[in-house]
């Protein structure tokens, strides 16, 4: 009993000393960037004057126009009626989308054009319908996984975004954000027992060896972190205050935590069931057991993780694949060895969490008084 109450004092210690951290970083403001930004306000089309294709200049490309007449819906400018050309998206009569209005710096008039289709009601049904599906199907653990999810997002955007604008180390403030949402979200969807917290020092342990390897990956493969316009972007704004090689490997853990927390959960319940299901077994027994479990998911898990880069990152490669590029050129291009990076790395972090996770498990789960185990010496906390 003692162990069980102390087993729950640790977890609790854990959760206010990470609250306190958050409420600590969610102080940090960012940095004020400065933007020459245009207006964007919502708009509906009244009438599609004309539509054609044209040449796109300087290339053998047909690109389809059109001609609408709208009306503008929000804002300074409410209920003014405009003329211009759009050759983003094909707009249809009564649709909504965003308007840009920018100022020339010429003559001073005002400039229109298509920013964006107006996407939120049907984002709004497909995220309605998630959380429909979980609440049905998932019960009070779906319940406790989506505010879970919530409160990962959060410290995403008040603690780990701001931290990094303002100049802190995005690899350890990564580190730290990352530890903060296995801890709070693991006790949240799992509860706070002996089962949850050796997949907690499990997914832990990880990510910190994780970190070292992407650290060394990074370094030696000198990768600058410049592989995409939005990082150039992003370093013009903050005036090359943030280490994009450092928010290169912060990405790289945060993108790897949430399979790595399938992971080491699938594995501390692995251990749980075996010793419940056969209380006799011995330490070593249940371990090659569960890890025999665990390579099987090992086998899926790292193949789900290849093809979802591979499949975000399907029209670059399509783009080098019709160039007919030389394959050793296009490995050793930045763009493609970060790619490259993230799925190793990423990868490898997976495949350490199962041993990890399966030896804390057993650790912590599996208790044997000498010879004469039994069901009564597992008790969850």
């Amino acid at each position: 009993m003692f162990k069980e109450m102390r087993s729950h004092k640790i977890g609790i210690v854990f959760i206010f000393f990470l609250l306190g951290s958050f409420f600590v970083f969610s102080k940090v403001r960012a940095q004020e960037l400065v933007y020459d930004a245009p207006v964007i306000s919502k708009a509906e089309v009244l009438e599609v004057l004309r539509e054609e294709k044209r040449n796109i200049p300087g290339l053998n490309v047909e690109a389809e126009y059109q001609t609408l007449r709208v009306k503008i819906l929000e804002g300074e400018q409410l209920g003014k009626e405009i003329t211009l050309e759009n050759d983003y998206q094909n707009l249809q009569k009564g649709e909504e989308f965003y308007l840009m209005r920018t100022v020339s710096s010429v003559n001073g008039k005002d400039q229109y054009s298509v920013s964006e289709p107006y996407r939120l009601p049907v984002l709004y049904f497909f995220i309605g319908l998630f959380v429909l599906c979980v609440l049905v199907f998932g019960g009070i653990q779906g319940i406790r996984g989506l505010i879970s999810l919530i409160g990962s997002l959060l410290f995403i955007v008040y603690v780990l975004l701001p931290a990094i604008l303002h100049g802190y180390s995005p690899v350890l403030v990564s580190i730290g954000v990352s530890s903060i949402i296995i801890l709070i979200g693991s006790y949240i969807t799992h509860g706070f027992n002996k089962t949850t917290t050796a997949a907690v020092l499990g997914m832990i342990i990880t990510i910190i060896l994780t970190g070292c390897l992407a650290y060394a990956a990074v370094k030696y493969t000198r990768l600058s972190g410049f592989e995409s316009e939005e990082s150039v972007y992003l370093n013009f704004d903050t005036r090359g205050s943030i280490d994009f090689s450092g928010l290169l490997l912060g990405g790289i853990m945060i993108g790897v935590l949430g399979v790595l927390y399938d992971v080491a959960i699938g594995q501390a319940i692995s251990v749980e069931e075996l010793f419940r299901a056969g209380p006799q077994l011995s330490k070593s027994t249940i371990y090659k057991r569960a890890i025999r479990i665990g390579r099987e998911h090992i086998g899926a898990l790292v193949n789900t993780l290849a093809i979802a880069y591979v499949g975000a990152s399907l029209p670059l490669l399509l783009l080098f694949y019709s160039s007919k590029a030389d394959v050793v050129l296009t490995l050793n291009k930045e763009i493609f060895a970060t790619e490259i990076i993230r799925i190793i790395i990423g990868s490898i972090g997976l495949i350490l969490a199962v041993p990890i996770s399966t030896f804390i498990a057993v650790w912590i789960l599996v208790k044997q008084d000498d010879d004469t185990p039994s069901k009564k010496h597992f008790k969850r906390a």
